[in-house]
């Protein structure tokens, strides 16, 4: 398993308010508990100055939060629940990618679930948290039936201002594969682009590359140079076959190699090789893998909790203070690419740390599965009580926090949520000296 390397900075104890301020979020938390408001939005900007507006993937949201890719997001009920509920943003289920024949390389990928259970657990440090496990990997109907789930999404979240993102792991060579299967990239690009231009044919298409949590335990991922081939190549591939009409996000994984290699990938997907087109953004990173644990009969299991969110962090401040110290020297050090962050967001607390290291949005999936008793919302789907939760909290809540880092750091009131995260990369030595 990887070295344990916690994070340096965290946002530690209650945030601290002024008074009205205070008193204000103490009274909301608990008269949404009933209700949120009809728009999250307004009401942050109208009773606290702060703009949740964001982007992801070079697309505005109306609001930072969003639902990531898995079994939450594979059909067109649960996508209304989220566009009523006042999601920014959600990512399908990953489908794998196909040629014209219907050929898929990844096709160990496409497995059904069977069984879900969501359960606490410890990390290392002690920190109680929560973890899913479940034994099924990518979209295992049809990909006719997945562009068909893509449309409806993307009508069902119009009228709400959400944003639908497919996601899809195409072919990654194996250690002795020296080939790729470029018709796939091909193939299934083109055709969930067709979809996208019916109803936003002047914006380009964001997509997530699913580099799977499974991987770490696959024989594909045993080789750091081969990682570092696919992180480096697969942008590329995906813009060969769509020029200018795709954002490419490479939804990076947890490696069973130490934090340095993980600095490493995360450099990698930054520097852009000759002839090469690196990725549009980031998103960091899905869940860590125990090859030794067992779930409903399989041995290797992907999971989550405080340690998968320690080690993030601790990566990105790696990453960022090694971008830091290589601009320092260098005028040709390349540009940050935007970032979305998941990885035990179970708070708005959480997700400022992830903002702190330049993340602009914030992906969940096992907040939405949480046990009722775990929300102080009585009435509400889960993605309200999310949504509750994440943003009202007195202590733990996003608004609080922001309202705290606004007055530690002097910003200017007019920052949104993605200002504050290129505020944060720019001013990264001030960040890394915060106690």
């Amino acid at each position: 398993m990887f070295e344990y390397l916690p994070p340096r900075i965290r946002l530690c104890g209650a945030p601290h308010l002024r008074e009205p301020d205070a008193s204000r979020l103490r009274a909301d938390f608990d008269k949404f508990r009933h209700g949120l408001p009809q728009s999250l939005e307004a009401y942050a900007l109208h009773t606290f100055g702060i703009d949740l507006r964001s982007d992801y993937g070079g697309q505005p949201i109306k609001n930072p939060f969003g639902k990531a890719s898995g079994q939450l997001s594979l059909a067109r009920h649960q996508v209304e629940k989220d566009a009523a509920g006042g999601l920014g943003f959600v990512v399908l289920k990953t489908v794998i990618a196909q040629d014209q024949f219907g050929g898929q390389t990844m096709r160990e990928w496409a497995i059904p679930e069977t069984r879900m259970l969501v359960e606490r657990i410890q990390g290392r440090t002690g920190a109680a948290g929560w973890t899913l496990t479940w034994n099924g990997r990518g979209w295992f109907d049809t990909f006719e039936a997945y562009r068909k789930l893509f449309e409806e999404a993307l009508i069902v979240a119009e009228p709400a201002r959400m944003l639908v993102v497919p996601s899809v792991k195409y072919h990654l060579p194996t250690p002795e594969e020296s080939f790729w299967k470029e018709d796939e990239y091909q193939f299934t690009t083109r055709a969930l682009l067709e979809v996208w231009s019916k109803h936003h044919r002047d914006r380009p298409m964001p997509l997530e590359k699913d580099f799977s949590p499974t991987l770490a335990g696959s024989g594909r991922a045993i080789q750091q140079a081969k990682i570092l081939e696919w992180v480096s190549a697969v942008p590329g591939l995906i813009h060969r076959a769509a020029p200018g009409r795709v954002s490419v996000g490479l939804k990076l994984f947890n490696t069973l190699f130490g934090d340095d290699f993980q600095v490493r990938m995360l450099q990698a997907a930054h520097d852009a090789a000759p002839g090469q087109v690196r990725a549009d953004f980031l998103v960091y990173a899905n869940r860590l893998f125990d090859p030794g644990r067992e779930f409903a009969g399989k041995v290797g299991v992907a999971y989550g909790g405080p340690d998968l969110s320690e080690r993030n962090l601790a990566c990105l401040e790696r990453f960022l203070s090694a971008q830091r110290k290589q601009s320092n020297q260098s005028d040709a050090a390349p540009a940050p690419l935007p970032l979305s962050a998941t990885g035990d967001v179970h708070s708005g607390r959480i997700a400022v740390e992830y903002l702190l290291r330049g993340a602009s949005s914030f992906q969940m999936h096992t907040l939405f599965q949480l046990p009722d008793t775990e929300f102080s919302m009585v009435s509400g789907t889960k993605t309200e009580k999310g949504l509750h939760h994440l943003l009202f909290h007195p202590e733990d809540g996003f608004l609080a926090w922001i309202l705290d880092l606004r007055a530690r750091f002097n910003l200017r009131v007019e920052l949104n949520v993605s200002s504050m995260a290129e505020w944060c990369r720019a001013n990264w030595s001030a960040v890394a000296n915060l106690r």
